[in-house]
C-alpha cells in the first residue's frame, strides 16, 4: 500500500537473488505502493533492520506510488495481497492486466496467497514477511529464467 514494508523488502530480497544469479544487468526491479501515504520516505526501520540481519540493505530505497507507465515498463506487476491486487487491476490498462498477479503465486508450496502487512505487529511479522518474499522471489526468478531468458 504505502511502499515502506512488504514491497521494499521484496525488492531487496529479489535484488539479492538476481545479483547472486548474475542477472542484474538483465532484470529490472522496482517496488511501488498503491497509495501515496509515504512517497519519498525510506522503508520502515523495522523492515530495514530485518533485511539487514538477512544481509539485505534497503536504505537506498524510497517509497513511490505506482504510475501508469509501470504497467507498460514491467513484465510483472506483483501485489502483496488481494486488496492491492484489486487496486492495481482497477488502474491497469486492459492489454496489461495479465501482468498483475499476487506475489505468492510464485511460492505456492507455502500454502499462502497473501503477504501479511507487518506494520502494526511485532518483529515476528517482519521476519515472516522476509521469509515469504524470499521464497516467492526464488519462484519468480525460476519463472523469469524459464520464460524470458
Amino acid at each position: 500500500m504505502g511502499n515502506i514494508c512488504r514491497s521494499p523488502t521484496a525488492q531487496g530480497a529479489f535484488e539479492r537473488l538476481v545479483d547472486e544469479a548474475g542477472l542484474r544487468a538483465t532484470i529490472g526491479i522496482d517496488s511501488a505502493g498503491t497509495h501515496d501515504y509515504h512517497v519519498g520516505k525510506p522503508p520502515d526501520h523495522r523492515a530495514q533492520e530485518t533485511a539487514l540481519r538477512r544481509g539485505v540493505d534497503l536504505s537506498g530505497q524510497r517509497a513511490r506510488q505506482v504510475e501508469n507507465l509501470d504497467f507498460e515498463r514491467f513484465d510483472y506487476i506483483l501485489a502483496m495481497d488481494h486488496q492491492n491486487h484489486a487496486a492495481l487491476l482497477r488502474d491497469c490498462p486492459a492489454d496489461h492486466r495479465h501482468k498483475v498477479r499476487l506475489f505468492l503465486e510464485f511460492a505456492a508450496e507455502l500454502g499462502e496467497d497473501e503477504v501479511p502487512d507487518p506494520y502494526y505487529g511485532g518483529q515476528h511479522g517482519f521476519d515472516h514477511v522476509f521469509d515469504l518474499v524470499e521464497a516467492a522471489g526464488r519462484g519468480l526468478l525460476e519463472e523469469i529464467r524459464r520464460r524470458h531468458l
